[in-house]
């Protein structure tokens, strides 16, 4: 085994978790049964010790292809040779199909006759715990000697053997001829299932008419559709199904930077990505998710109905984010290290959630259901100690971690978060204190007095700054400054020339920029370039937004997932696939589509 880049990668999940499956045929991070738990294959992180689920040919020169079974998170892998080519099908059934937490894979030989090898060896609890593997009737049972105390069942239509507490299989397939694997966890009362051809090809095809049913109910129909409904299926599978919460991502600890100290653990929800995702899935027609990740927010995070710092992650549960550790068993992705899990950024102050909070809030009571007056009243608590405590100094969207400042993007959402609430309480005539529109003007006072720079024509990054950030280019989106204004374009134009390579968008570069601490570098973030494109969108440079937008589409791997950043050579960099760059990329489309097509009805009109 050896470490294949981080795009080559393709997911499945279950609304549980999800699978990584790289372009050679093998699982290598796994986390299960949910997103936050352990880790049962982790060889992404370690080659040697984080173990991996493989099927592969027994063939010297093989070619590798990879794609979705359309519309769907049905995910195949091709090998192809001079012998004869060979297809993996692999998928898990949805919570609501068969419970979850079961793992399918289909081996099938298209052309030729091919002799194939599979190797499954899992290692539990982040591969820090033993465990034993025994075969009992053509099934193998791994049972973890930890603290987990899990017992996973493999199981197979072919022969199966034990060798060094792995699970390992050799076979001939002739043409037309497949193997099936099922990877389950014990539970007791679960029925054994005994023919296993038929149980898979049930759930396949009900699993592929499970997703193409949900994309069917998107009104997305625009140009960009294909990579629009891929977008959205991943941040599907990112959602729990029984909490409705979305998670950041489904990795931990892939590196910012190869052999860099950037690496976190984005297995948890974000209070900052609710109103976009909220603004998401209600401008696809997906307001059944839309109203579950609010009732999370309303519902199982208790800080909502807490005076005082709101806190910025939650697990999937709403409980409070584990303390960051480090897997020192564990080398880290090409030996980036540490291996970090939990996120000690849930004790920052970030002052920004408390916009976001209130935009998704805003935008479900508007186009969702009314919210409950109980959860405005909670709200407003909120909102009244916002106002005294508007001014103070946090460490920011990027999560520093070199002290606080003043920041402009942390005084720009405090601002939203006063208007959005002020807007949602004339709609609903609920009592609107004097105070909160008096606050809200002061903050927006402060923005124009303290964060513009005249030297560079600009609005900077914290107050008293000499450098922009791209943080800023959410004004425009956020509807605090027009996206034409004249002080607009003027900071646009000093991103462009600090920030921007060619179409790719760093956060912030220059060396007056607020320190975060750490000593690695990065690369360009994609969410950036999202919103970047979605300002050139919404300032009427269309043609330029176009030509980006469709540029950046490029830069997703061979199906359509994106990283959290882009490295020099164009090569995904951290937690893969990020959310918030699916979010944003579905925004700046749903914005650029439609001012095209205003641009072609004005065209038209002009015509006539």
């Amino acid at each position: 085994m050896s470490y294949q880049p981080i795009e080559n990668y393709g997911i499945i999940g279950d609304l549980n978790t999800v699978a990584l499956i790289g372009l050679n045929g093998s699982i290598d991070f796994m986390c299960f049964p949910n997103f936050d738990s352990p880790t049962v294959f982790a060889s992404m992180l370690d080659e040697n010790k984080g173990g991996y689920f493989l099927i592969t040919p027994v063939l010297d020169h093989v070619r590798n292809k990879q794609m979705y079974i359309p519309d769907t998170n049905v995910l195949l892998t091709r090998f192809l040779s001079s012998e004869g080519v060979g297809e993996i099908t692999d998928f898990m059934p949805v919570e609501d199909l068969h419970g979850g937490n079961i793992l399918i894979r289909r081996i099938t030989n298209v052309r030729g006759t091919i002799k194939y090898k599979m190797i499954c060896s899992p290692r539990f609890n982040y591969a820090r715990s033993k465990h034993e593997a025994k075969l009992e009737d053509n099934e193998i049972i791994f049972t973890s000697l930890g603290e987990d105390a899990m017992v996973l069942k493999l199981k197979s239509n072919t022969k199966l053997s034990v060798k060094n507490g792995e699970a390992y299989a050799e076979f001939t397939l002739s043409t037309g001829e497949s193997v099936d694997f099922i990877l389950e966890q014990v539970n007791e009362g679960k029925a054994s299932r005994t023919n296993l051809e038929n149980f898979v090809t049930d759930t396949l095809y009900e699993t592929m008419n499970y997703w193409k049913g949900w994309v069917e109910l998107s009104k997305y129909k625009g140009r960009w559709q294909e990579i629009v409904n891929r977008s959205a299926l991943v941040l599907k599978l990112m959602t729990s199904y029984k909490y409705g919460s979305l998670i950041a991502s489904p990795t931990f600890s892939l590196p910012e930077s190869i052999g860099g100290d950037r690496n976190w653990d984005y297995r948890y929800t974000w209070i900052r990505d609710a109103s976009f995702t909220v603004y998401t899935f209600i401008n696809l027609g997906y307001t059944k998710e839309a109203g579950a990740f609010m009732k999370w927010i309303e519902k199982e995070c208790e800080d909502i109905s807490k005076v005082g710092y709101l806190g910025l992650m939650r697990t999937i549960d709403g409980s409070n984010t584990p303390d960051e550790t480090i897997l020192s068993n564990l080398e880290g992705y090409k030996k980036s290290s540490p291996v970090r899990i939990g996120n000690n950024a849930k004790d920052q102050i970030q002052l920004d959630i408390y916009g976001e909070l209130m935009d998704s809030v805003y935008l479900y009571n508007k186009y969702g259901e009314p919210i409950s007056y109980g959860f405005w009243n909670n709200l407003s608590e909120q909102i009244n100690w916002l106002c005294e405590n508007w001014h103070q100094k946090d460490e920011g969207i990027w999560e520093v971690r070199g002290g606080k400042r003043h920041f402009l993007y942390s005084r720009l959402m405090c601002w939203v978060a006063l208007d959005r609430t002020i807007k949602l309480g004339a709609m609903r005539s609920f009592p609107l204190p004097e105070m909160w529109k008096r606050e809200r003007d002061k903050i927006f006072s402060s923005i124009f007095e303290d964060f513009w720079n005249d030297k560079l024509k600009a609005f900077v990054q914290y107050k008293g700054a000499e450098t922009v950030d791209a943080a800023a280019l959410l004004m425009p989106l956020m509807r605090f400054i027009s996206p034409k204004d004249p002080m607009w374009l003027s900071t646009l134009k000093a991103i462009e020339s600090e920030l921007v390579s060619d179409s790719l968008v760093y956060r912030y570069r220059n060396k007056e920029a607020a320190s975060d601490g750490l000593k690695s570098g990065e690369g360009t973030f994609s969410m950036c370039t999202f919103w970047y494109i979605e300002c050139l969108s919404r300032s009427g440079q269309l043609q330029k937004a176009r030509l980006y937008f469709e540029k950046m589409v490029g830069y997703a791997n061979h199906i359509g997932l994106y990283s959290e950043q882009l490295g020099f050579q164009g090569e995904h960099l951290g937690n893969f696939p990020q959310a918030f760059t699916h979010l944003g990329l579905i925004s700046a489309a749903l914005n650029l589509n439609s001012q095209l097509n205003d641009e072609r009805n004005r065209s038209y009109i002009d015509e006539k």
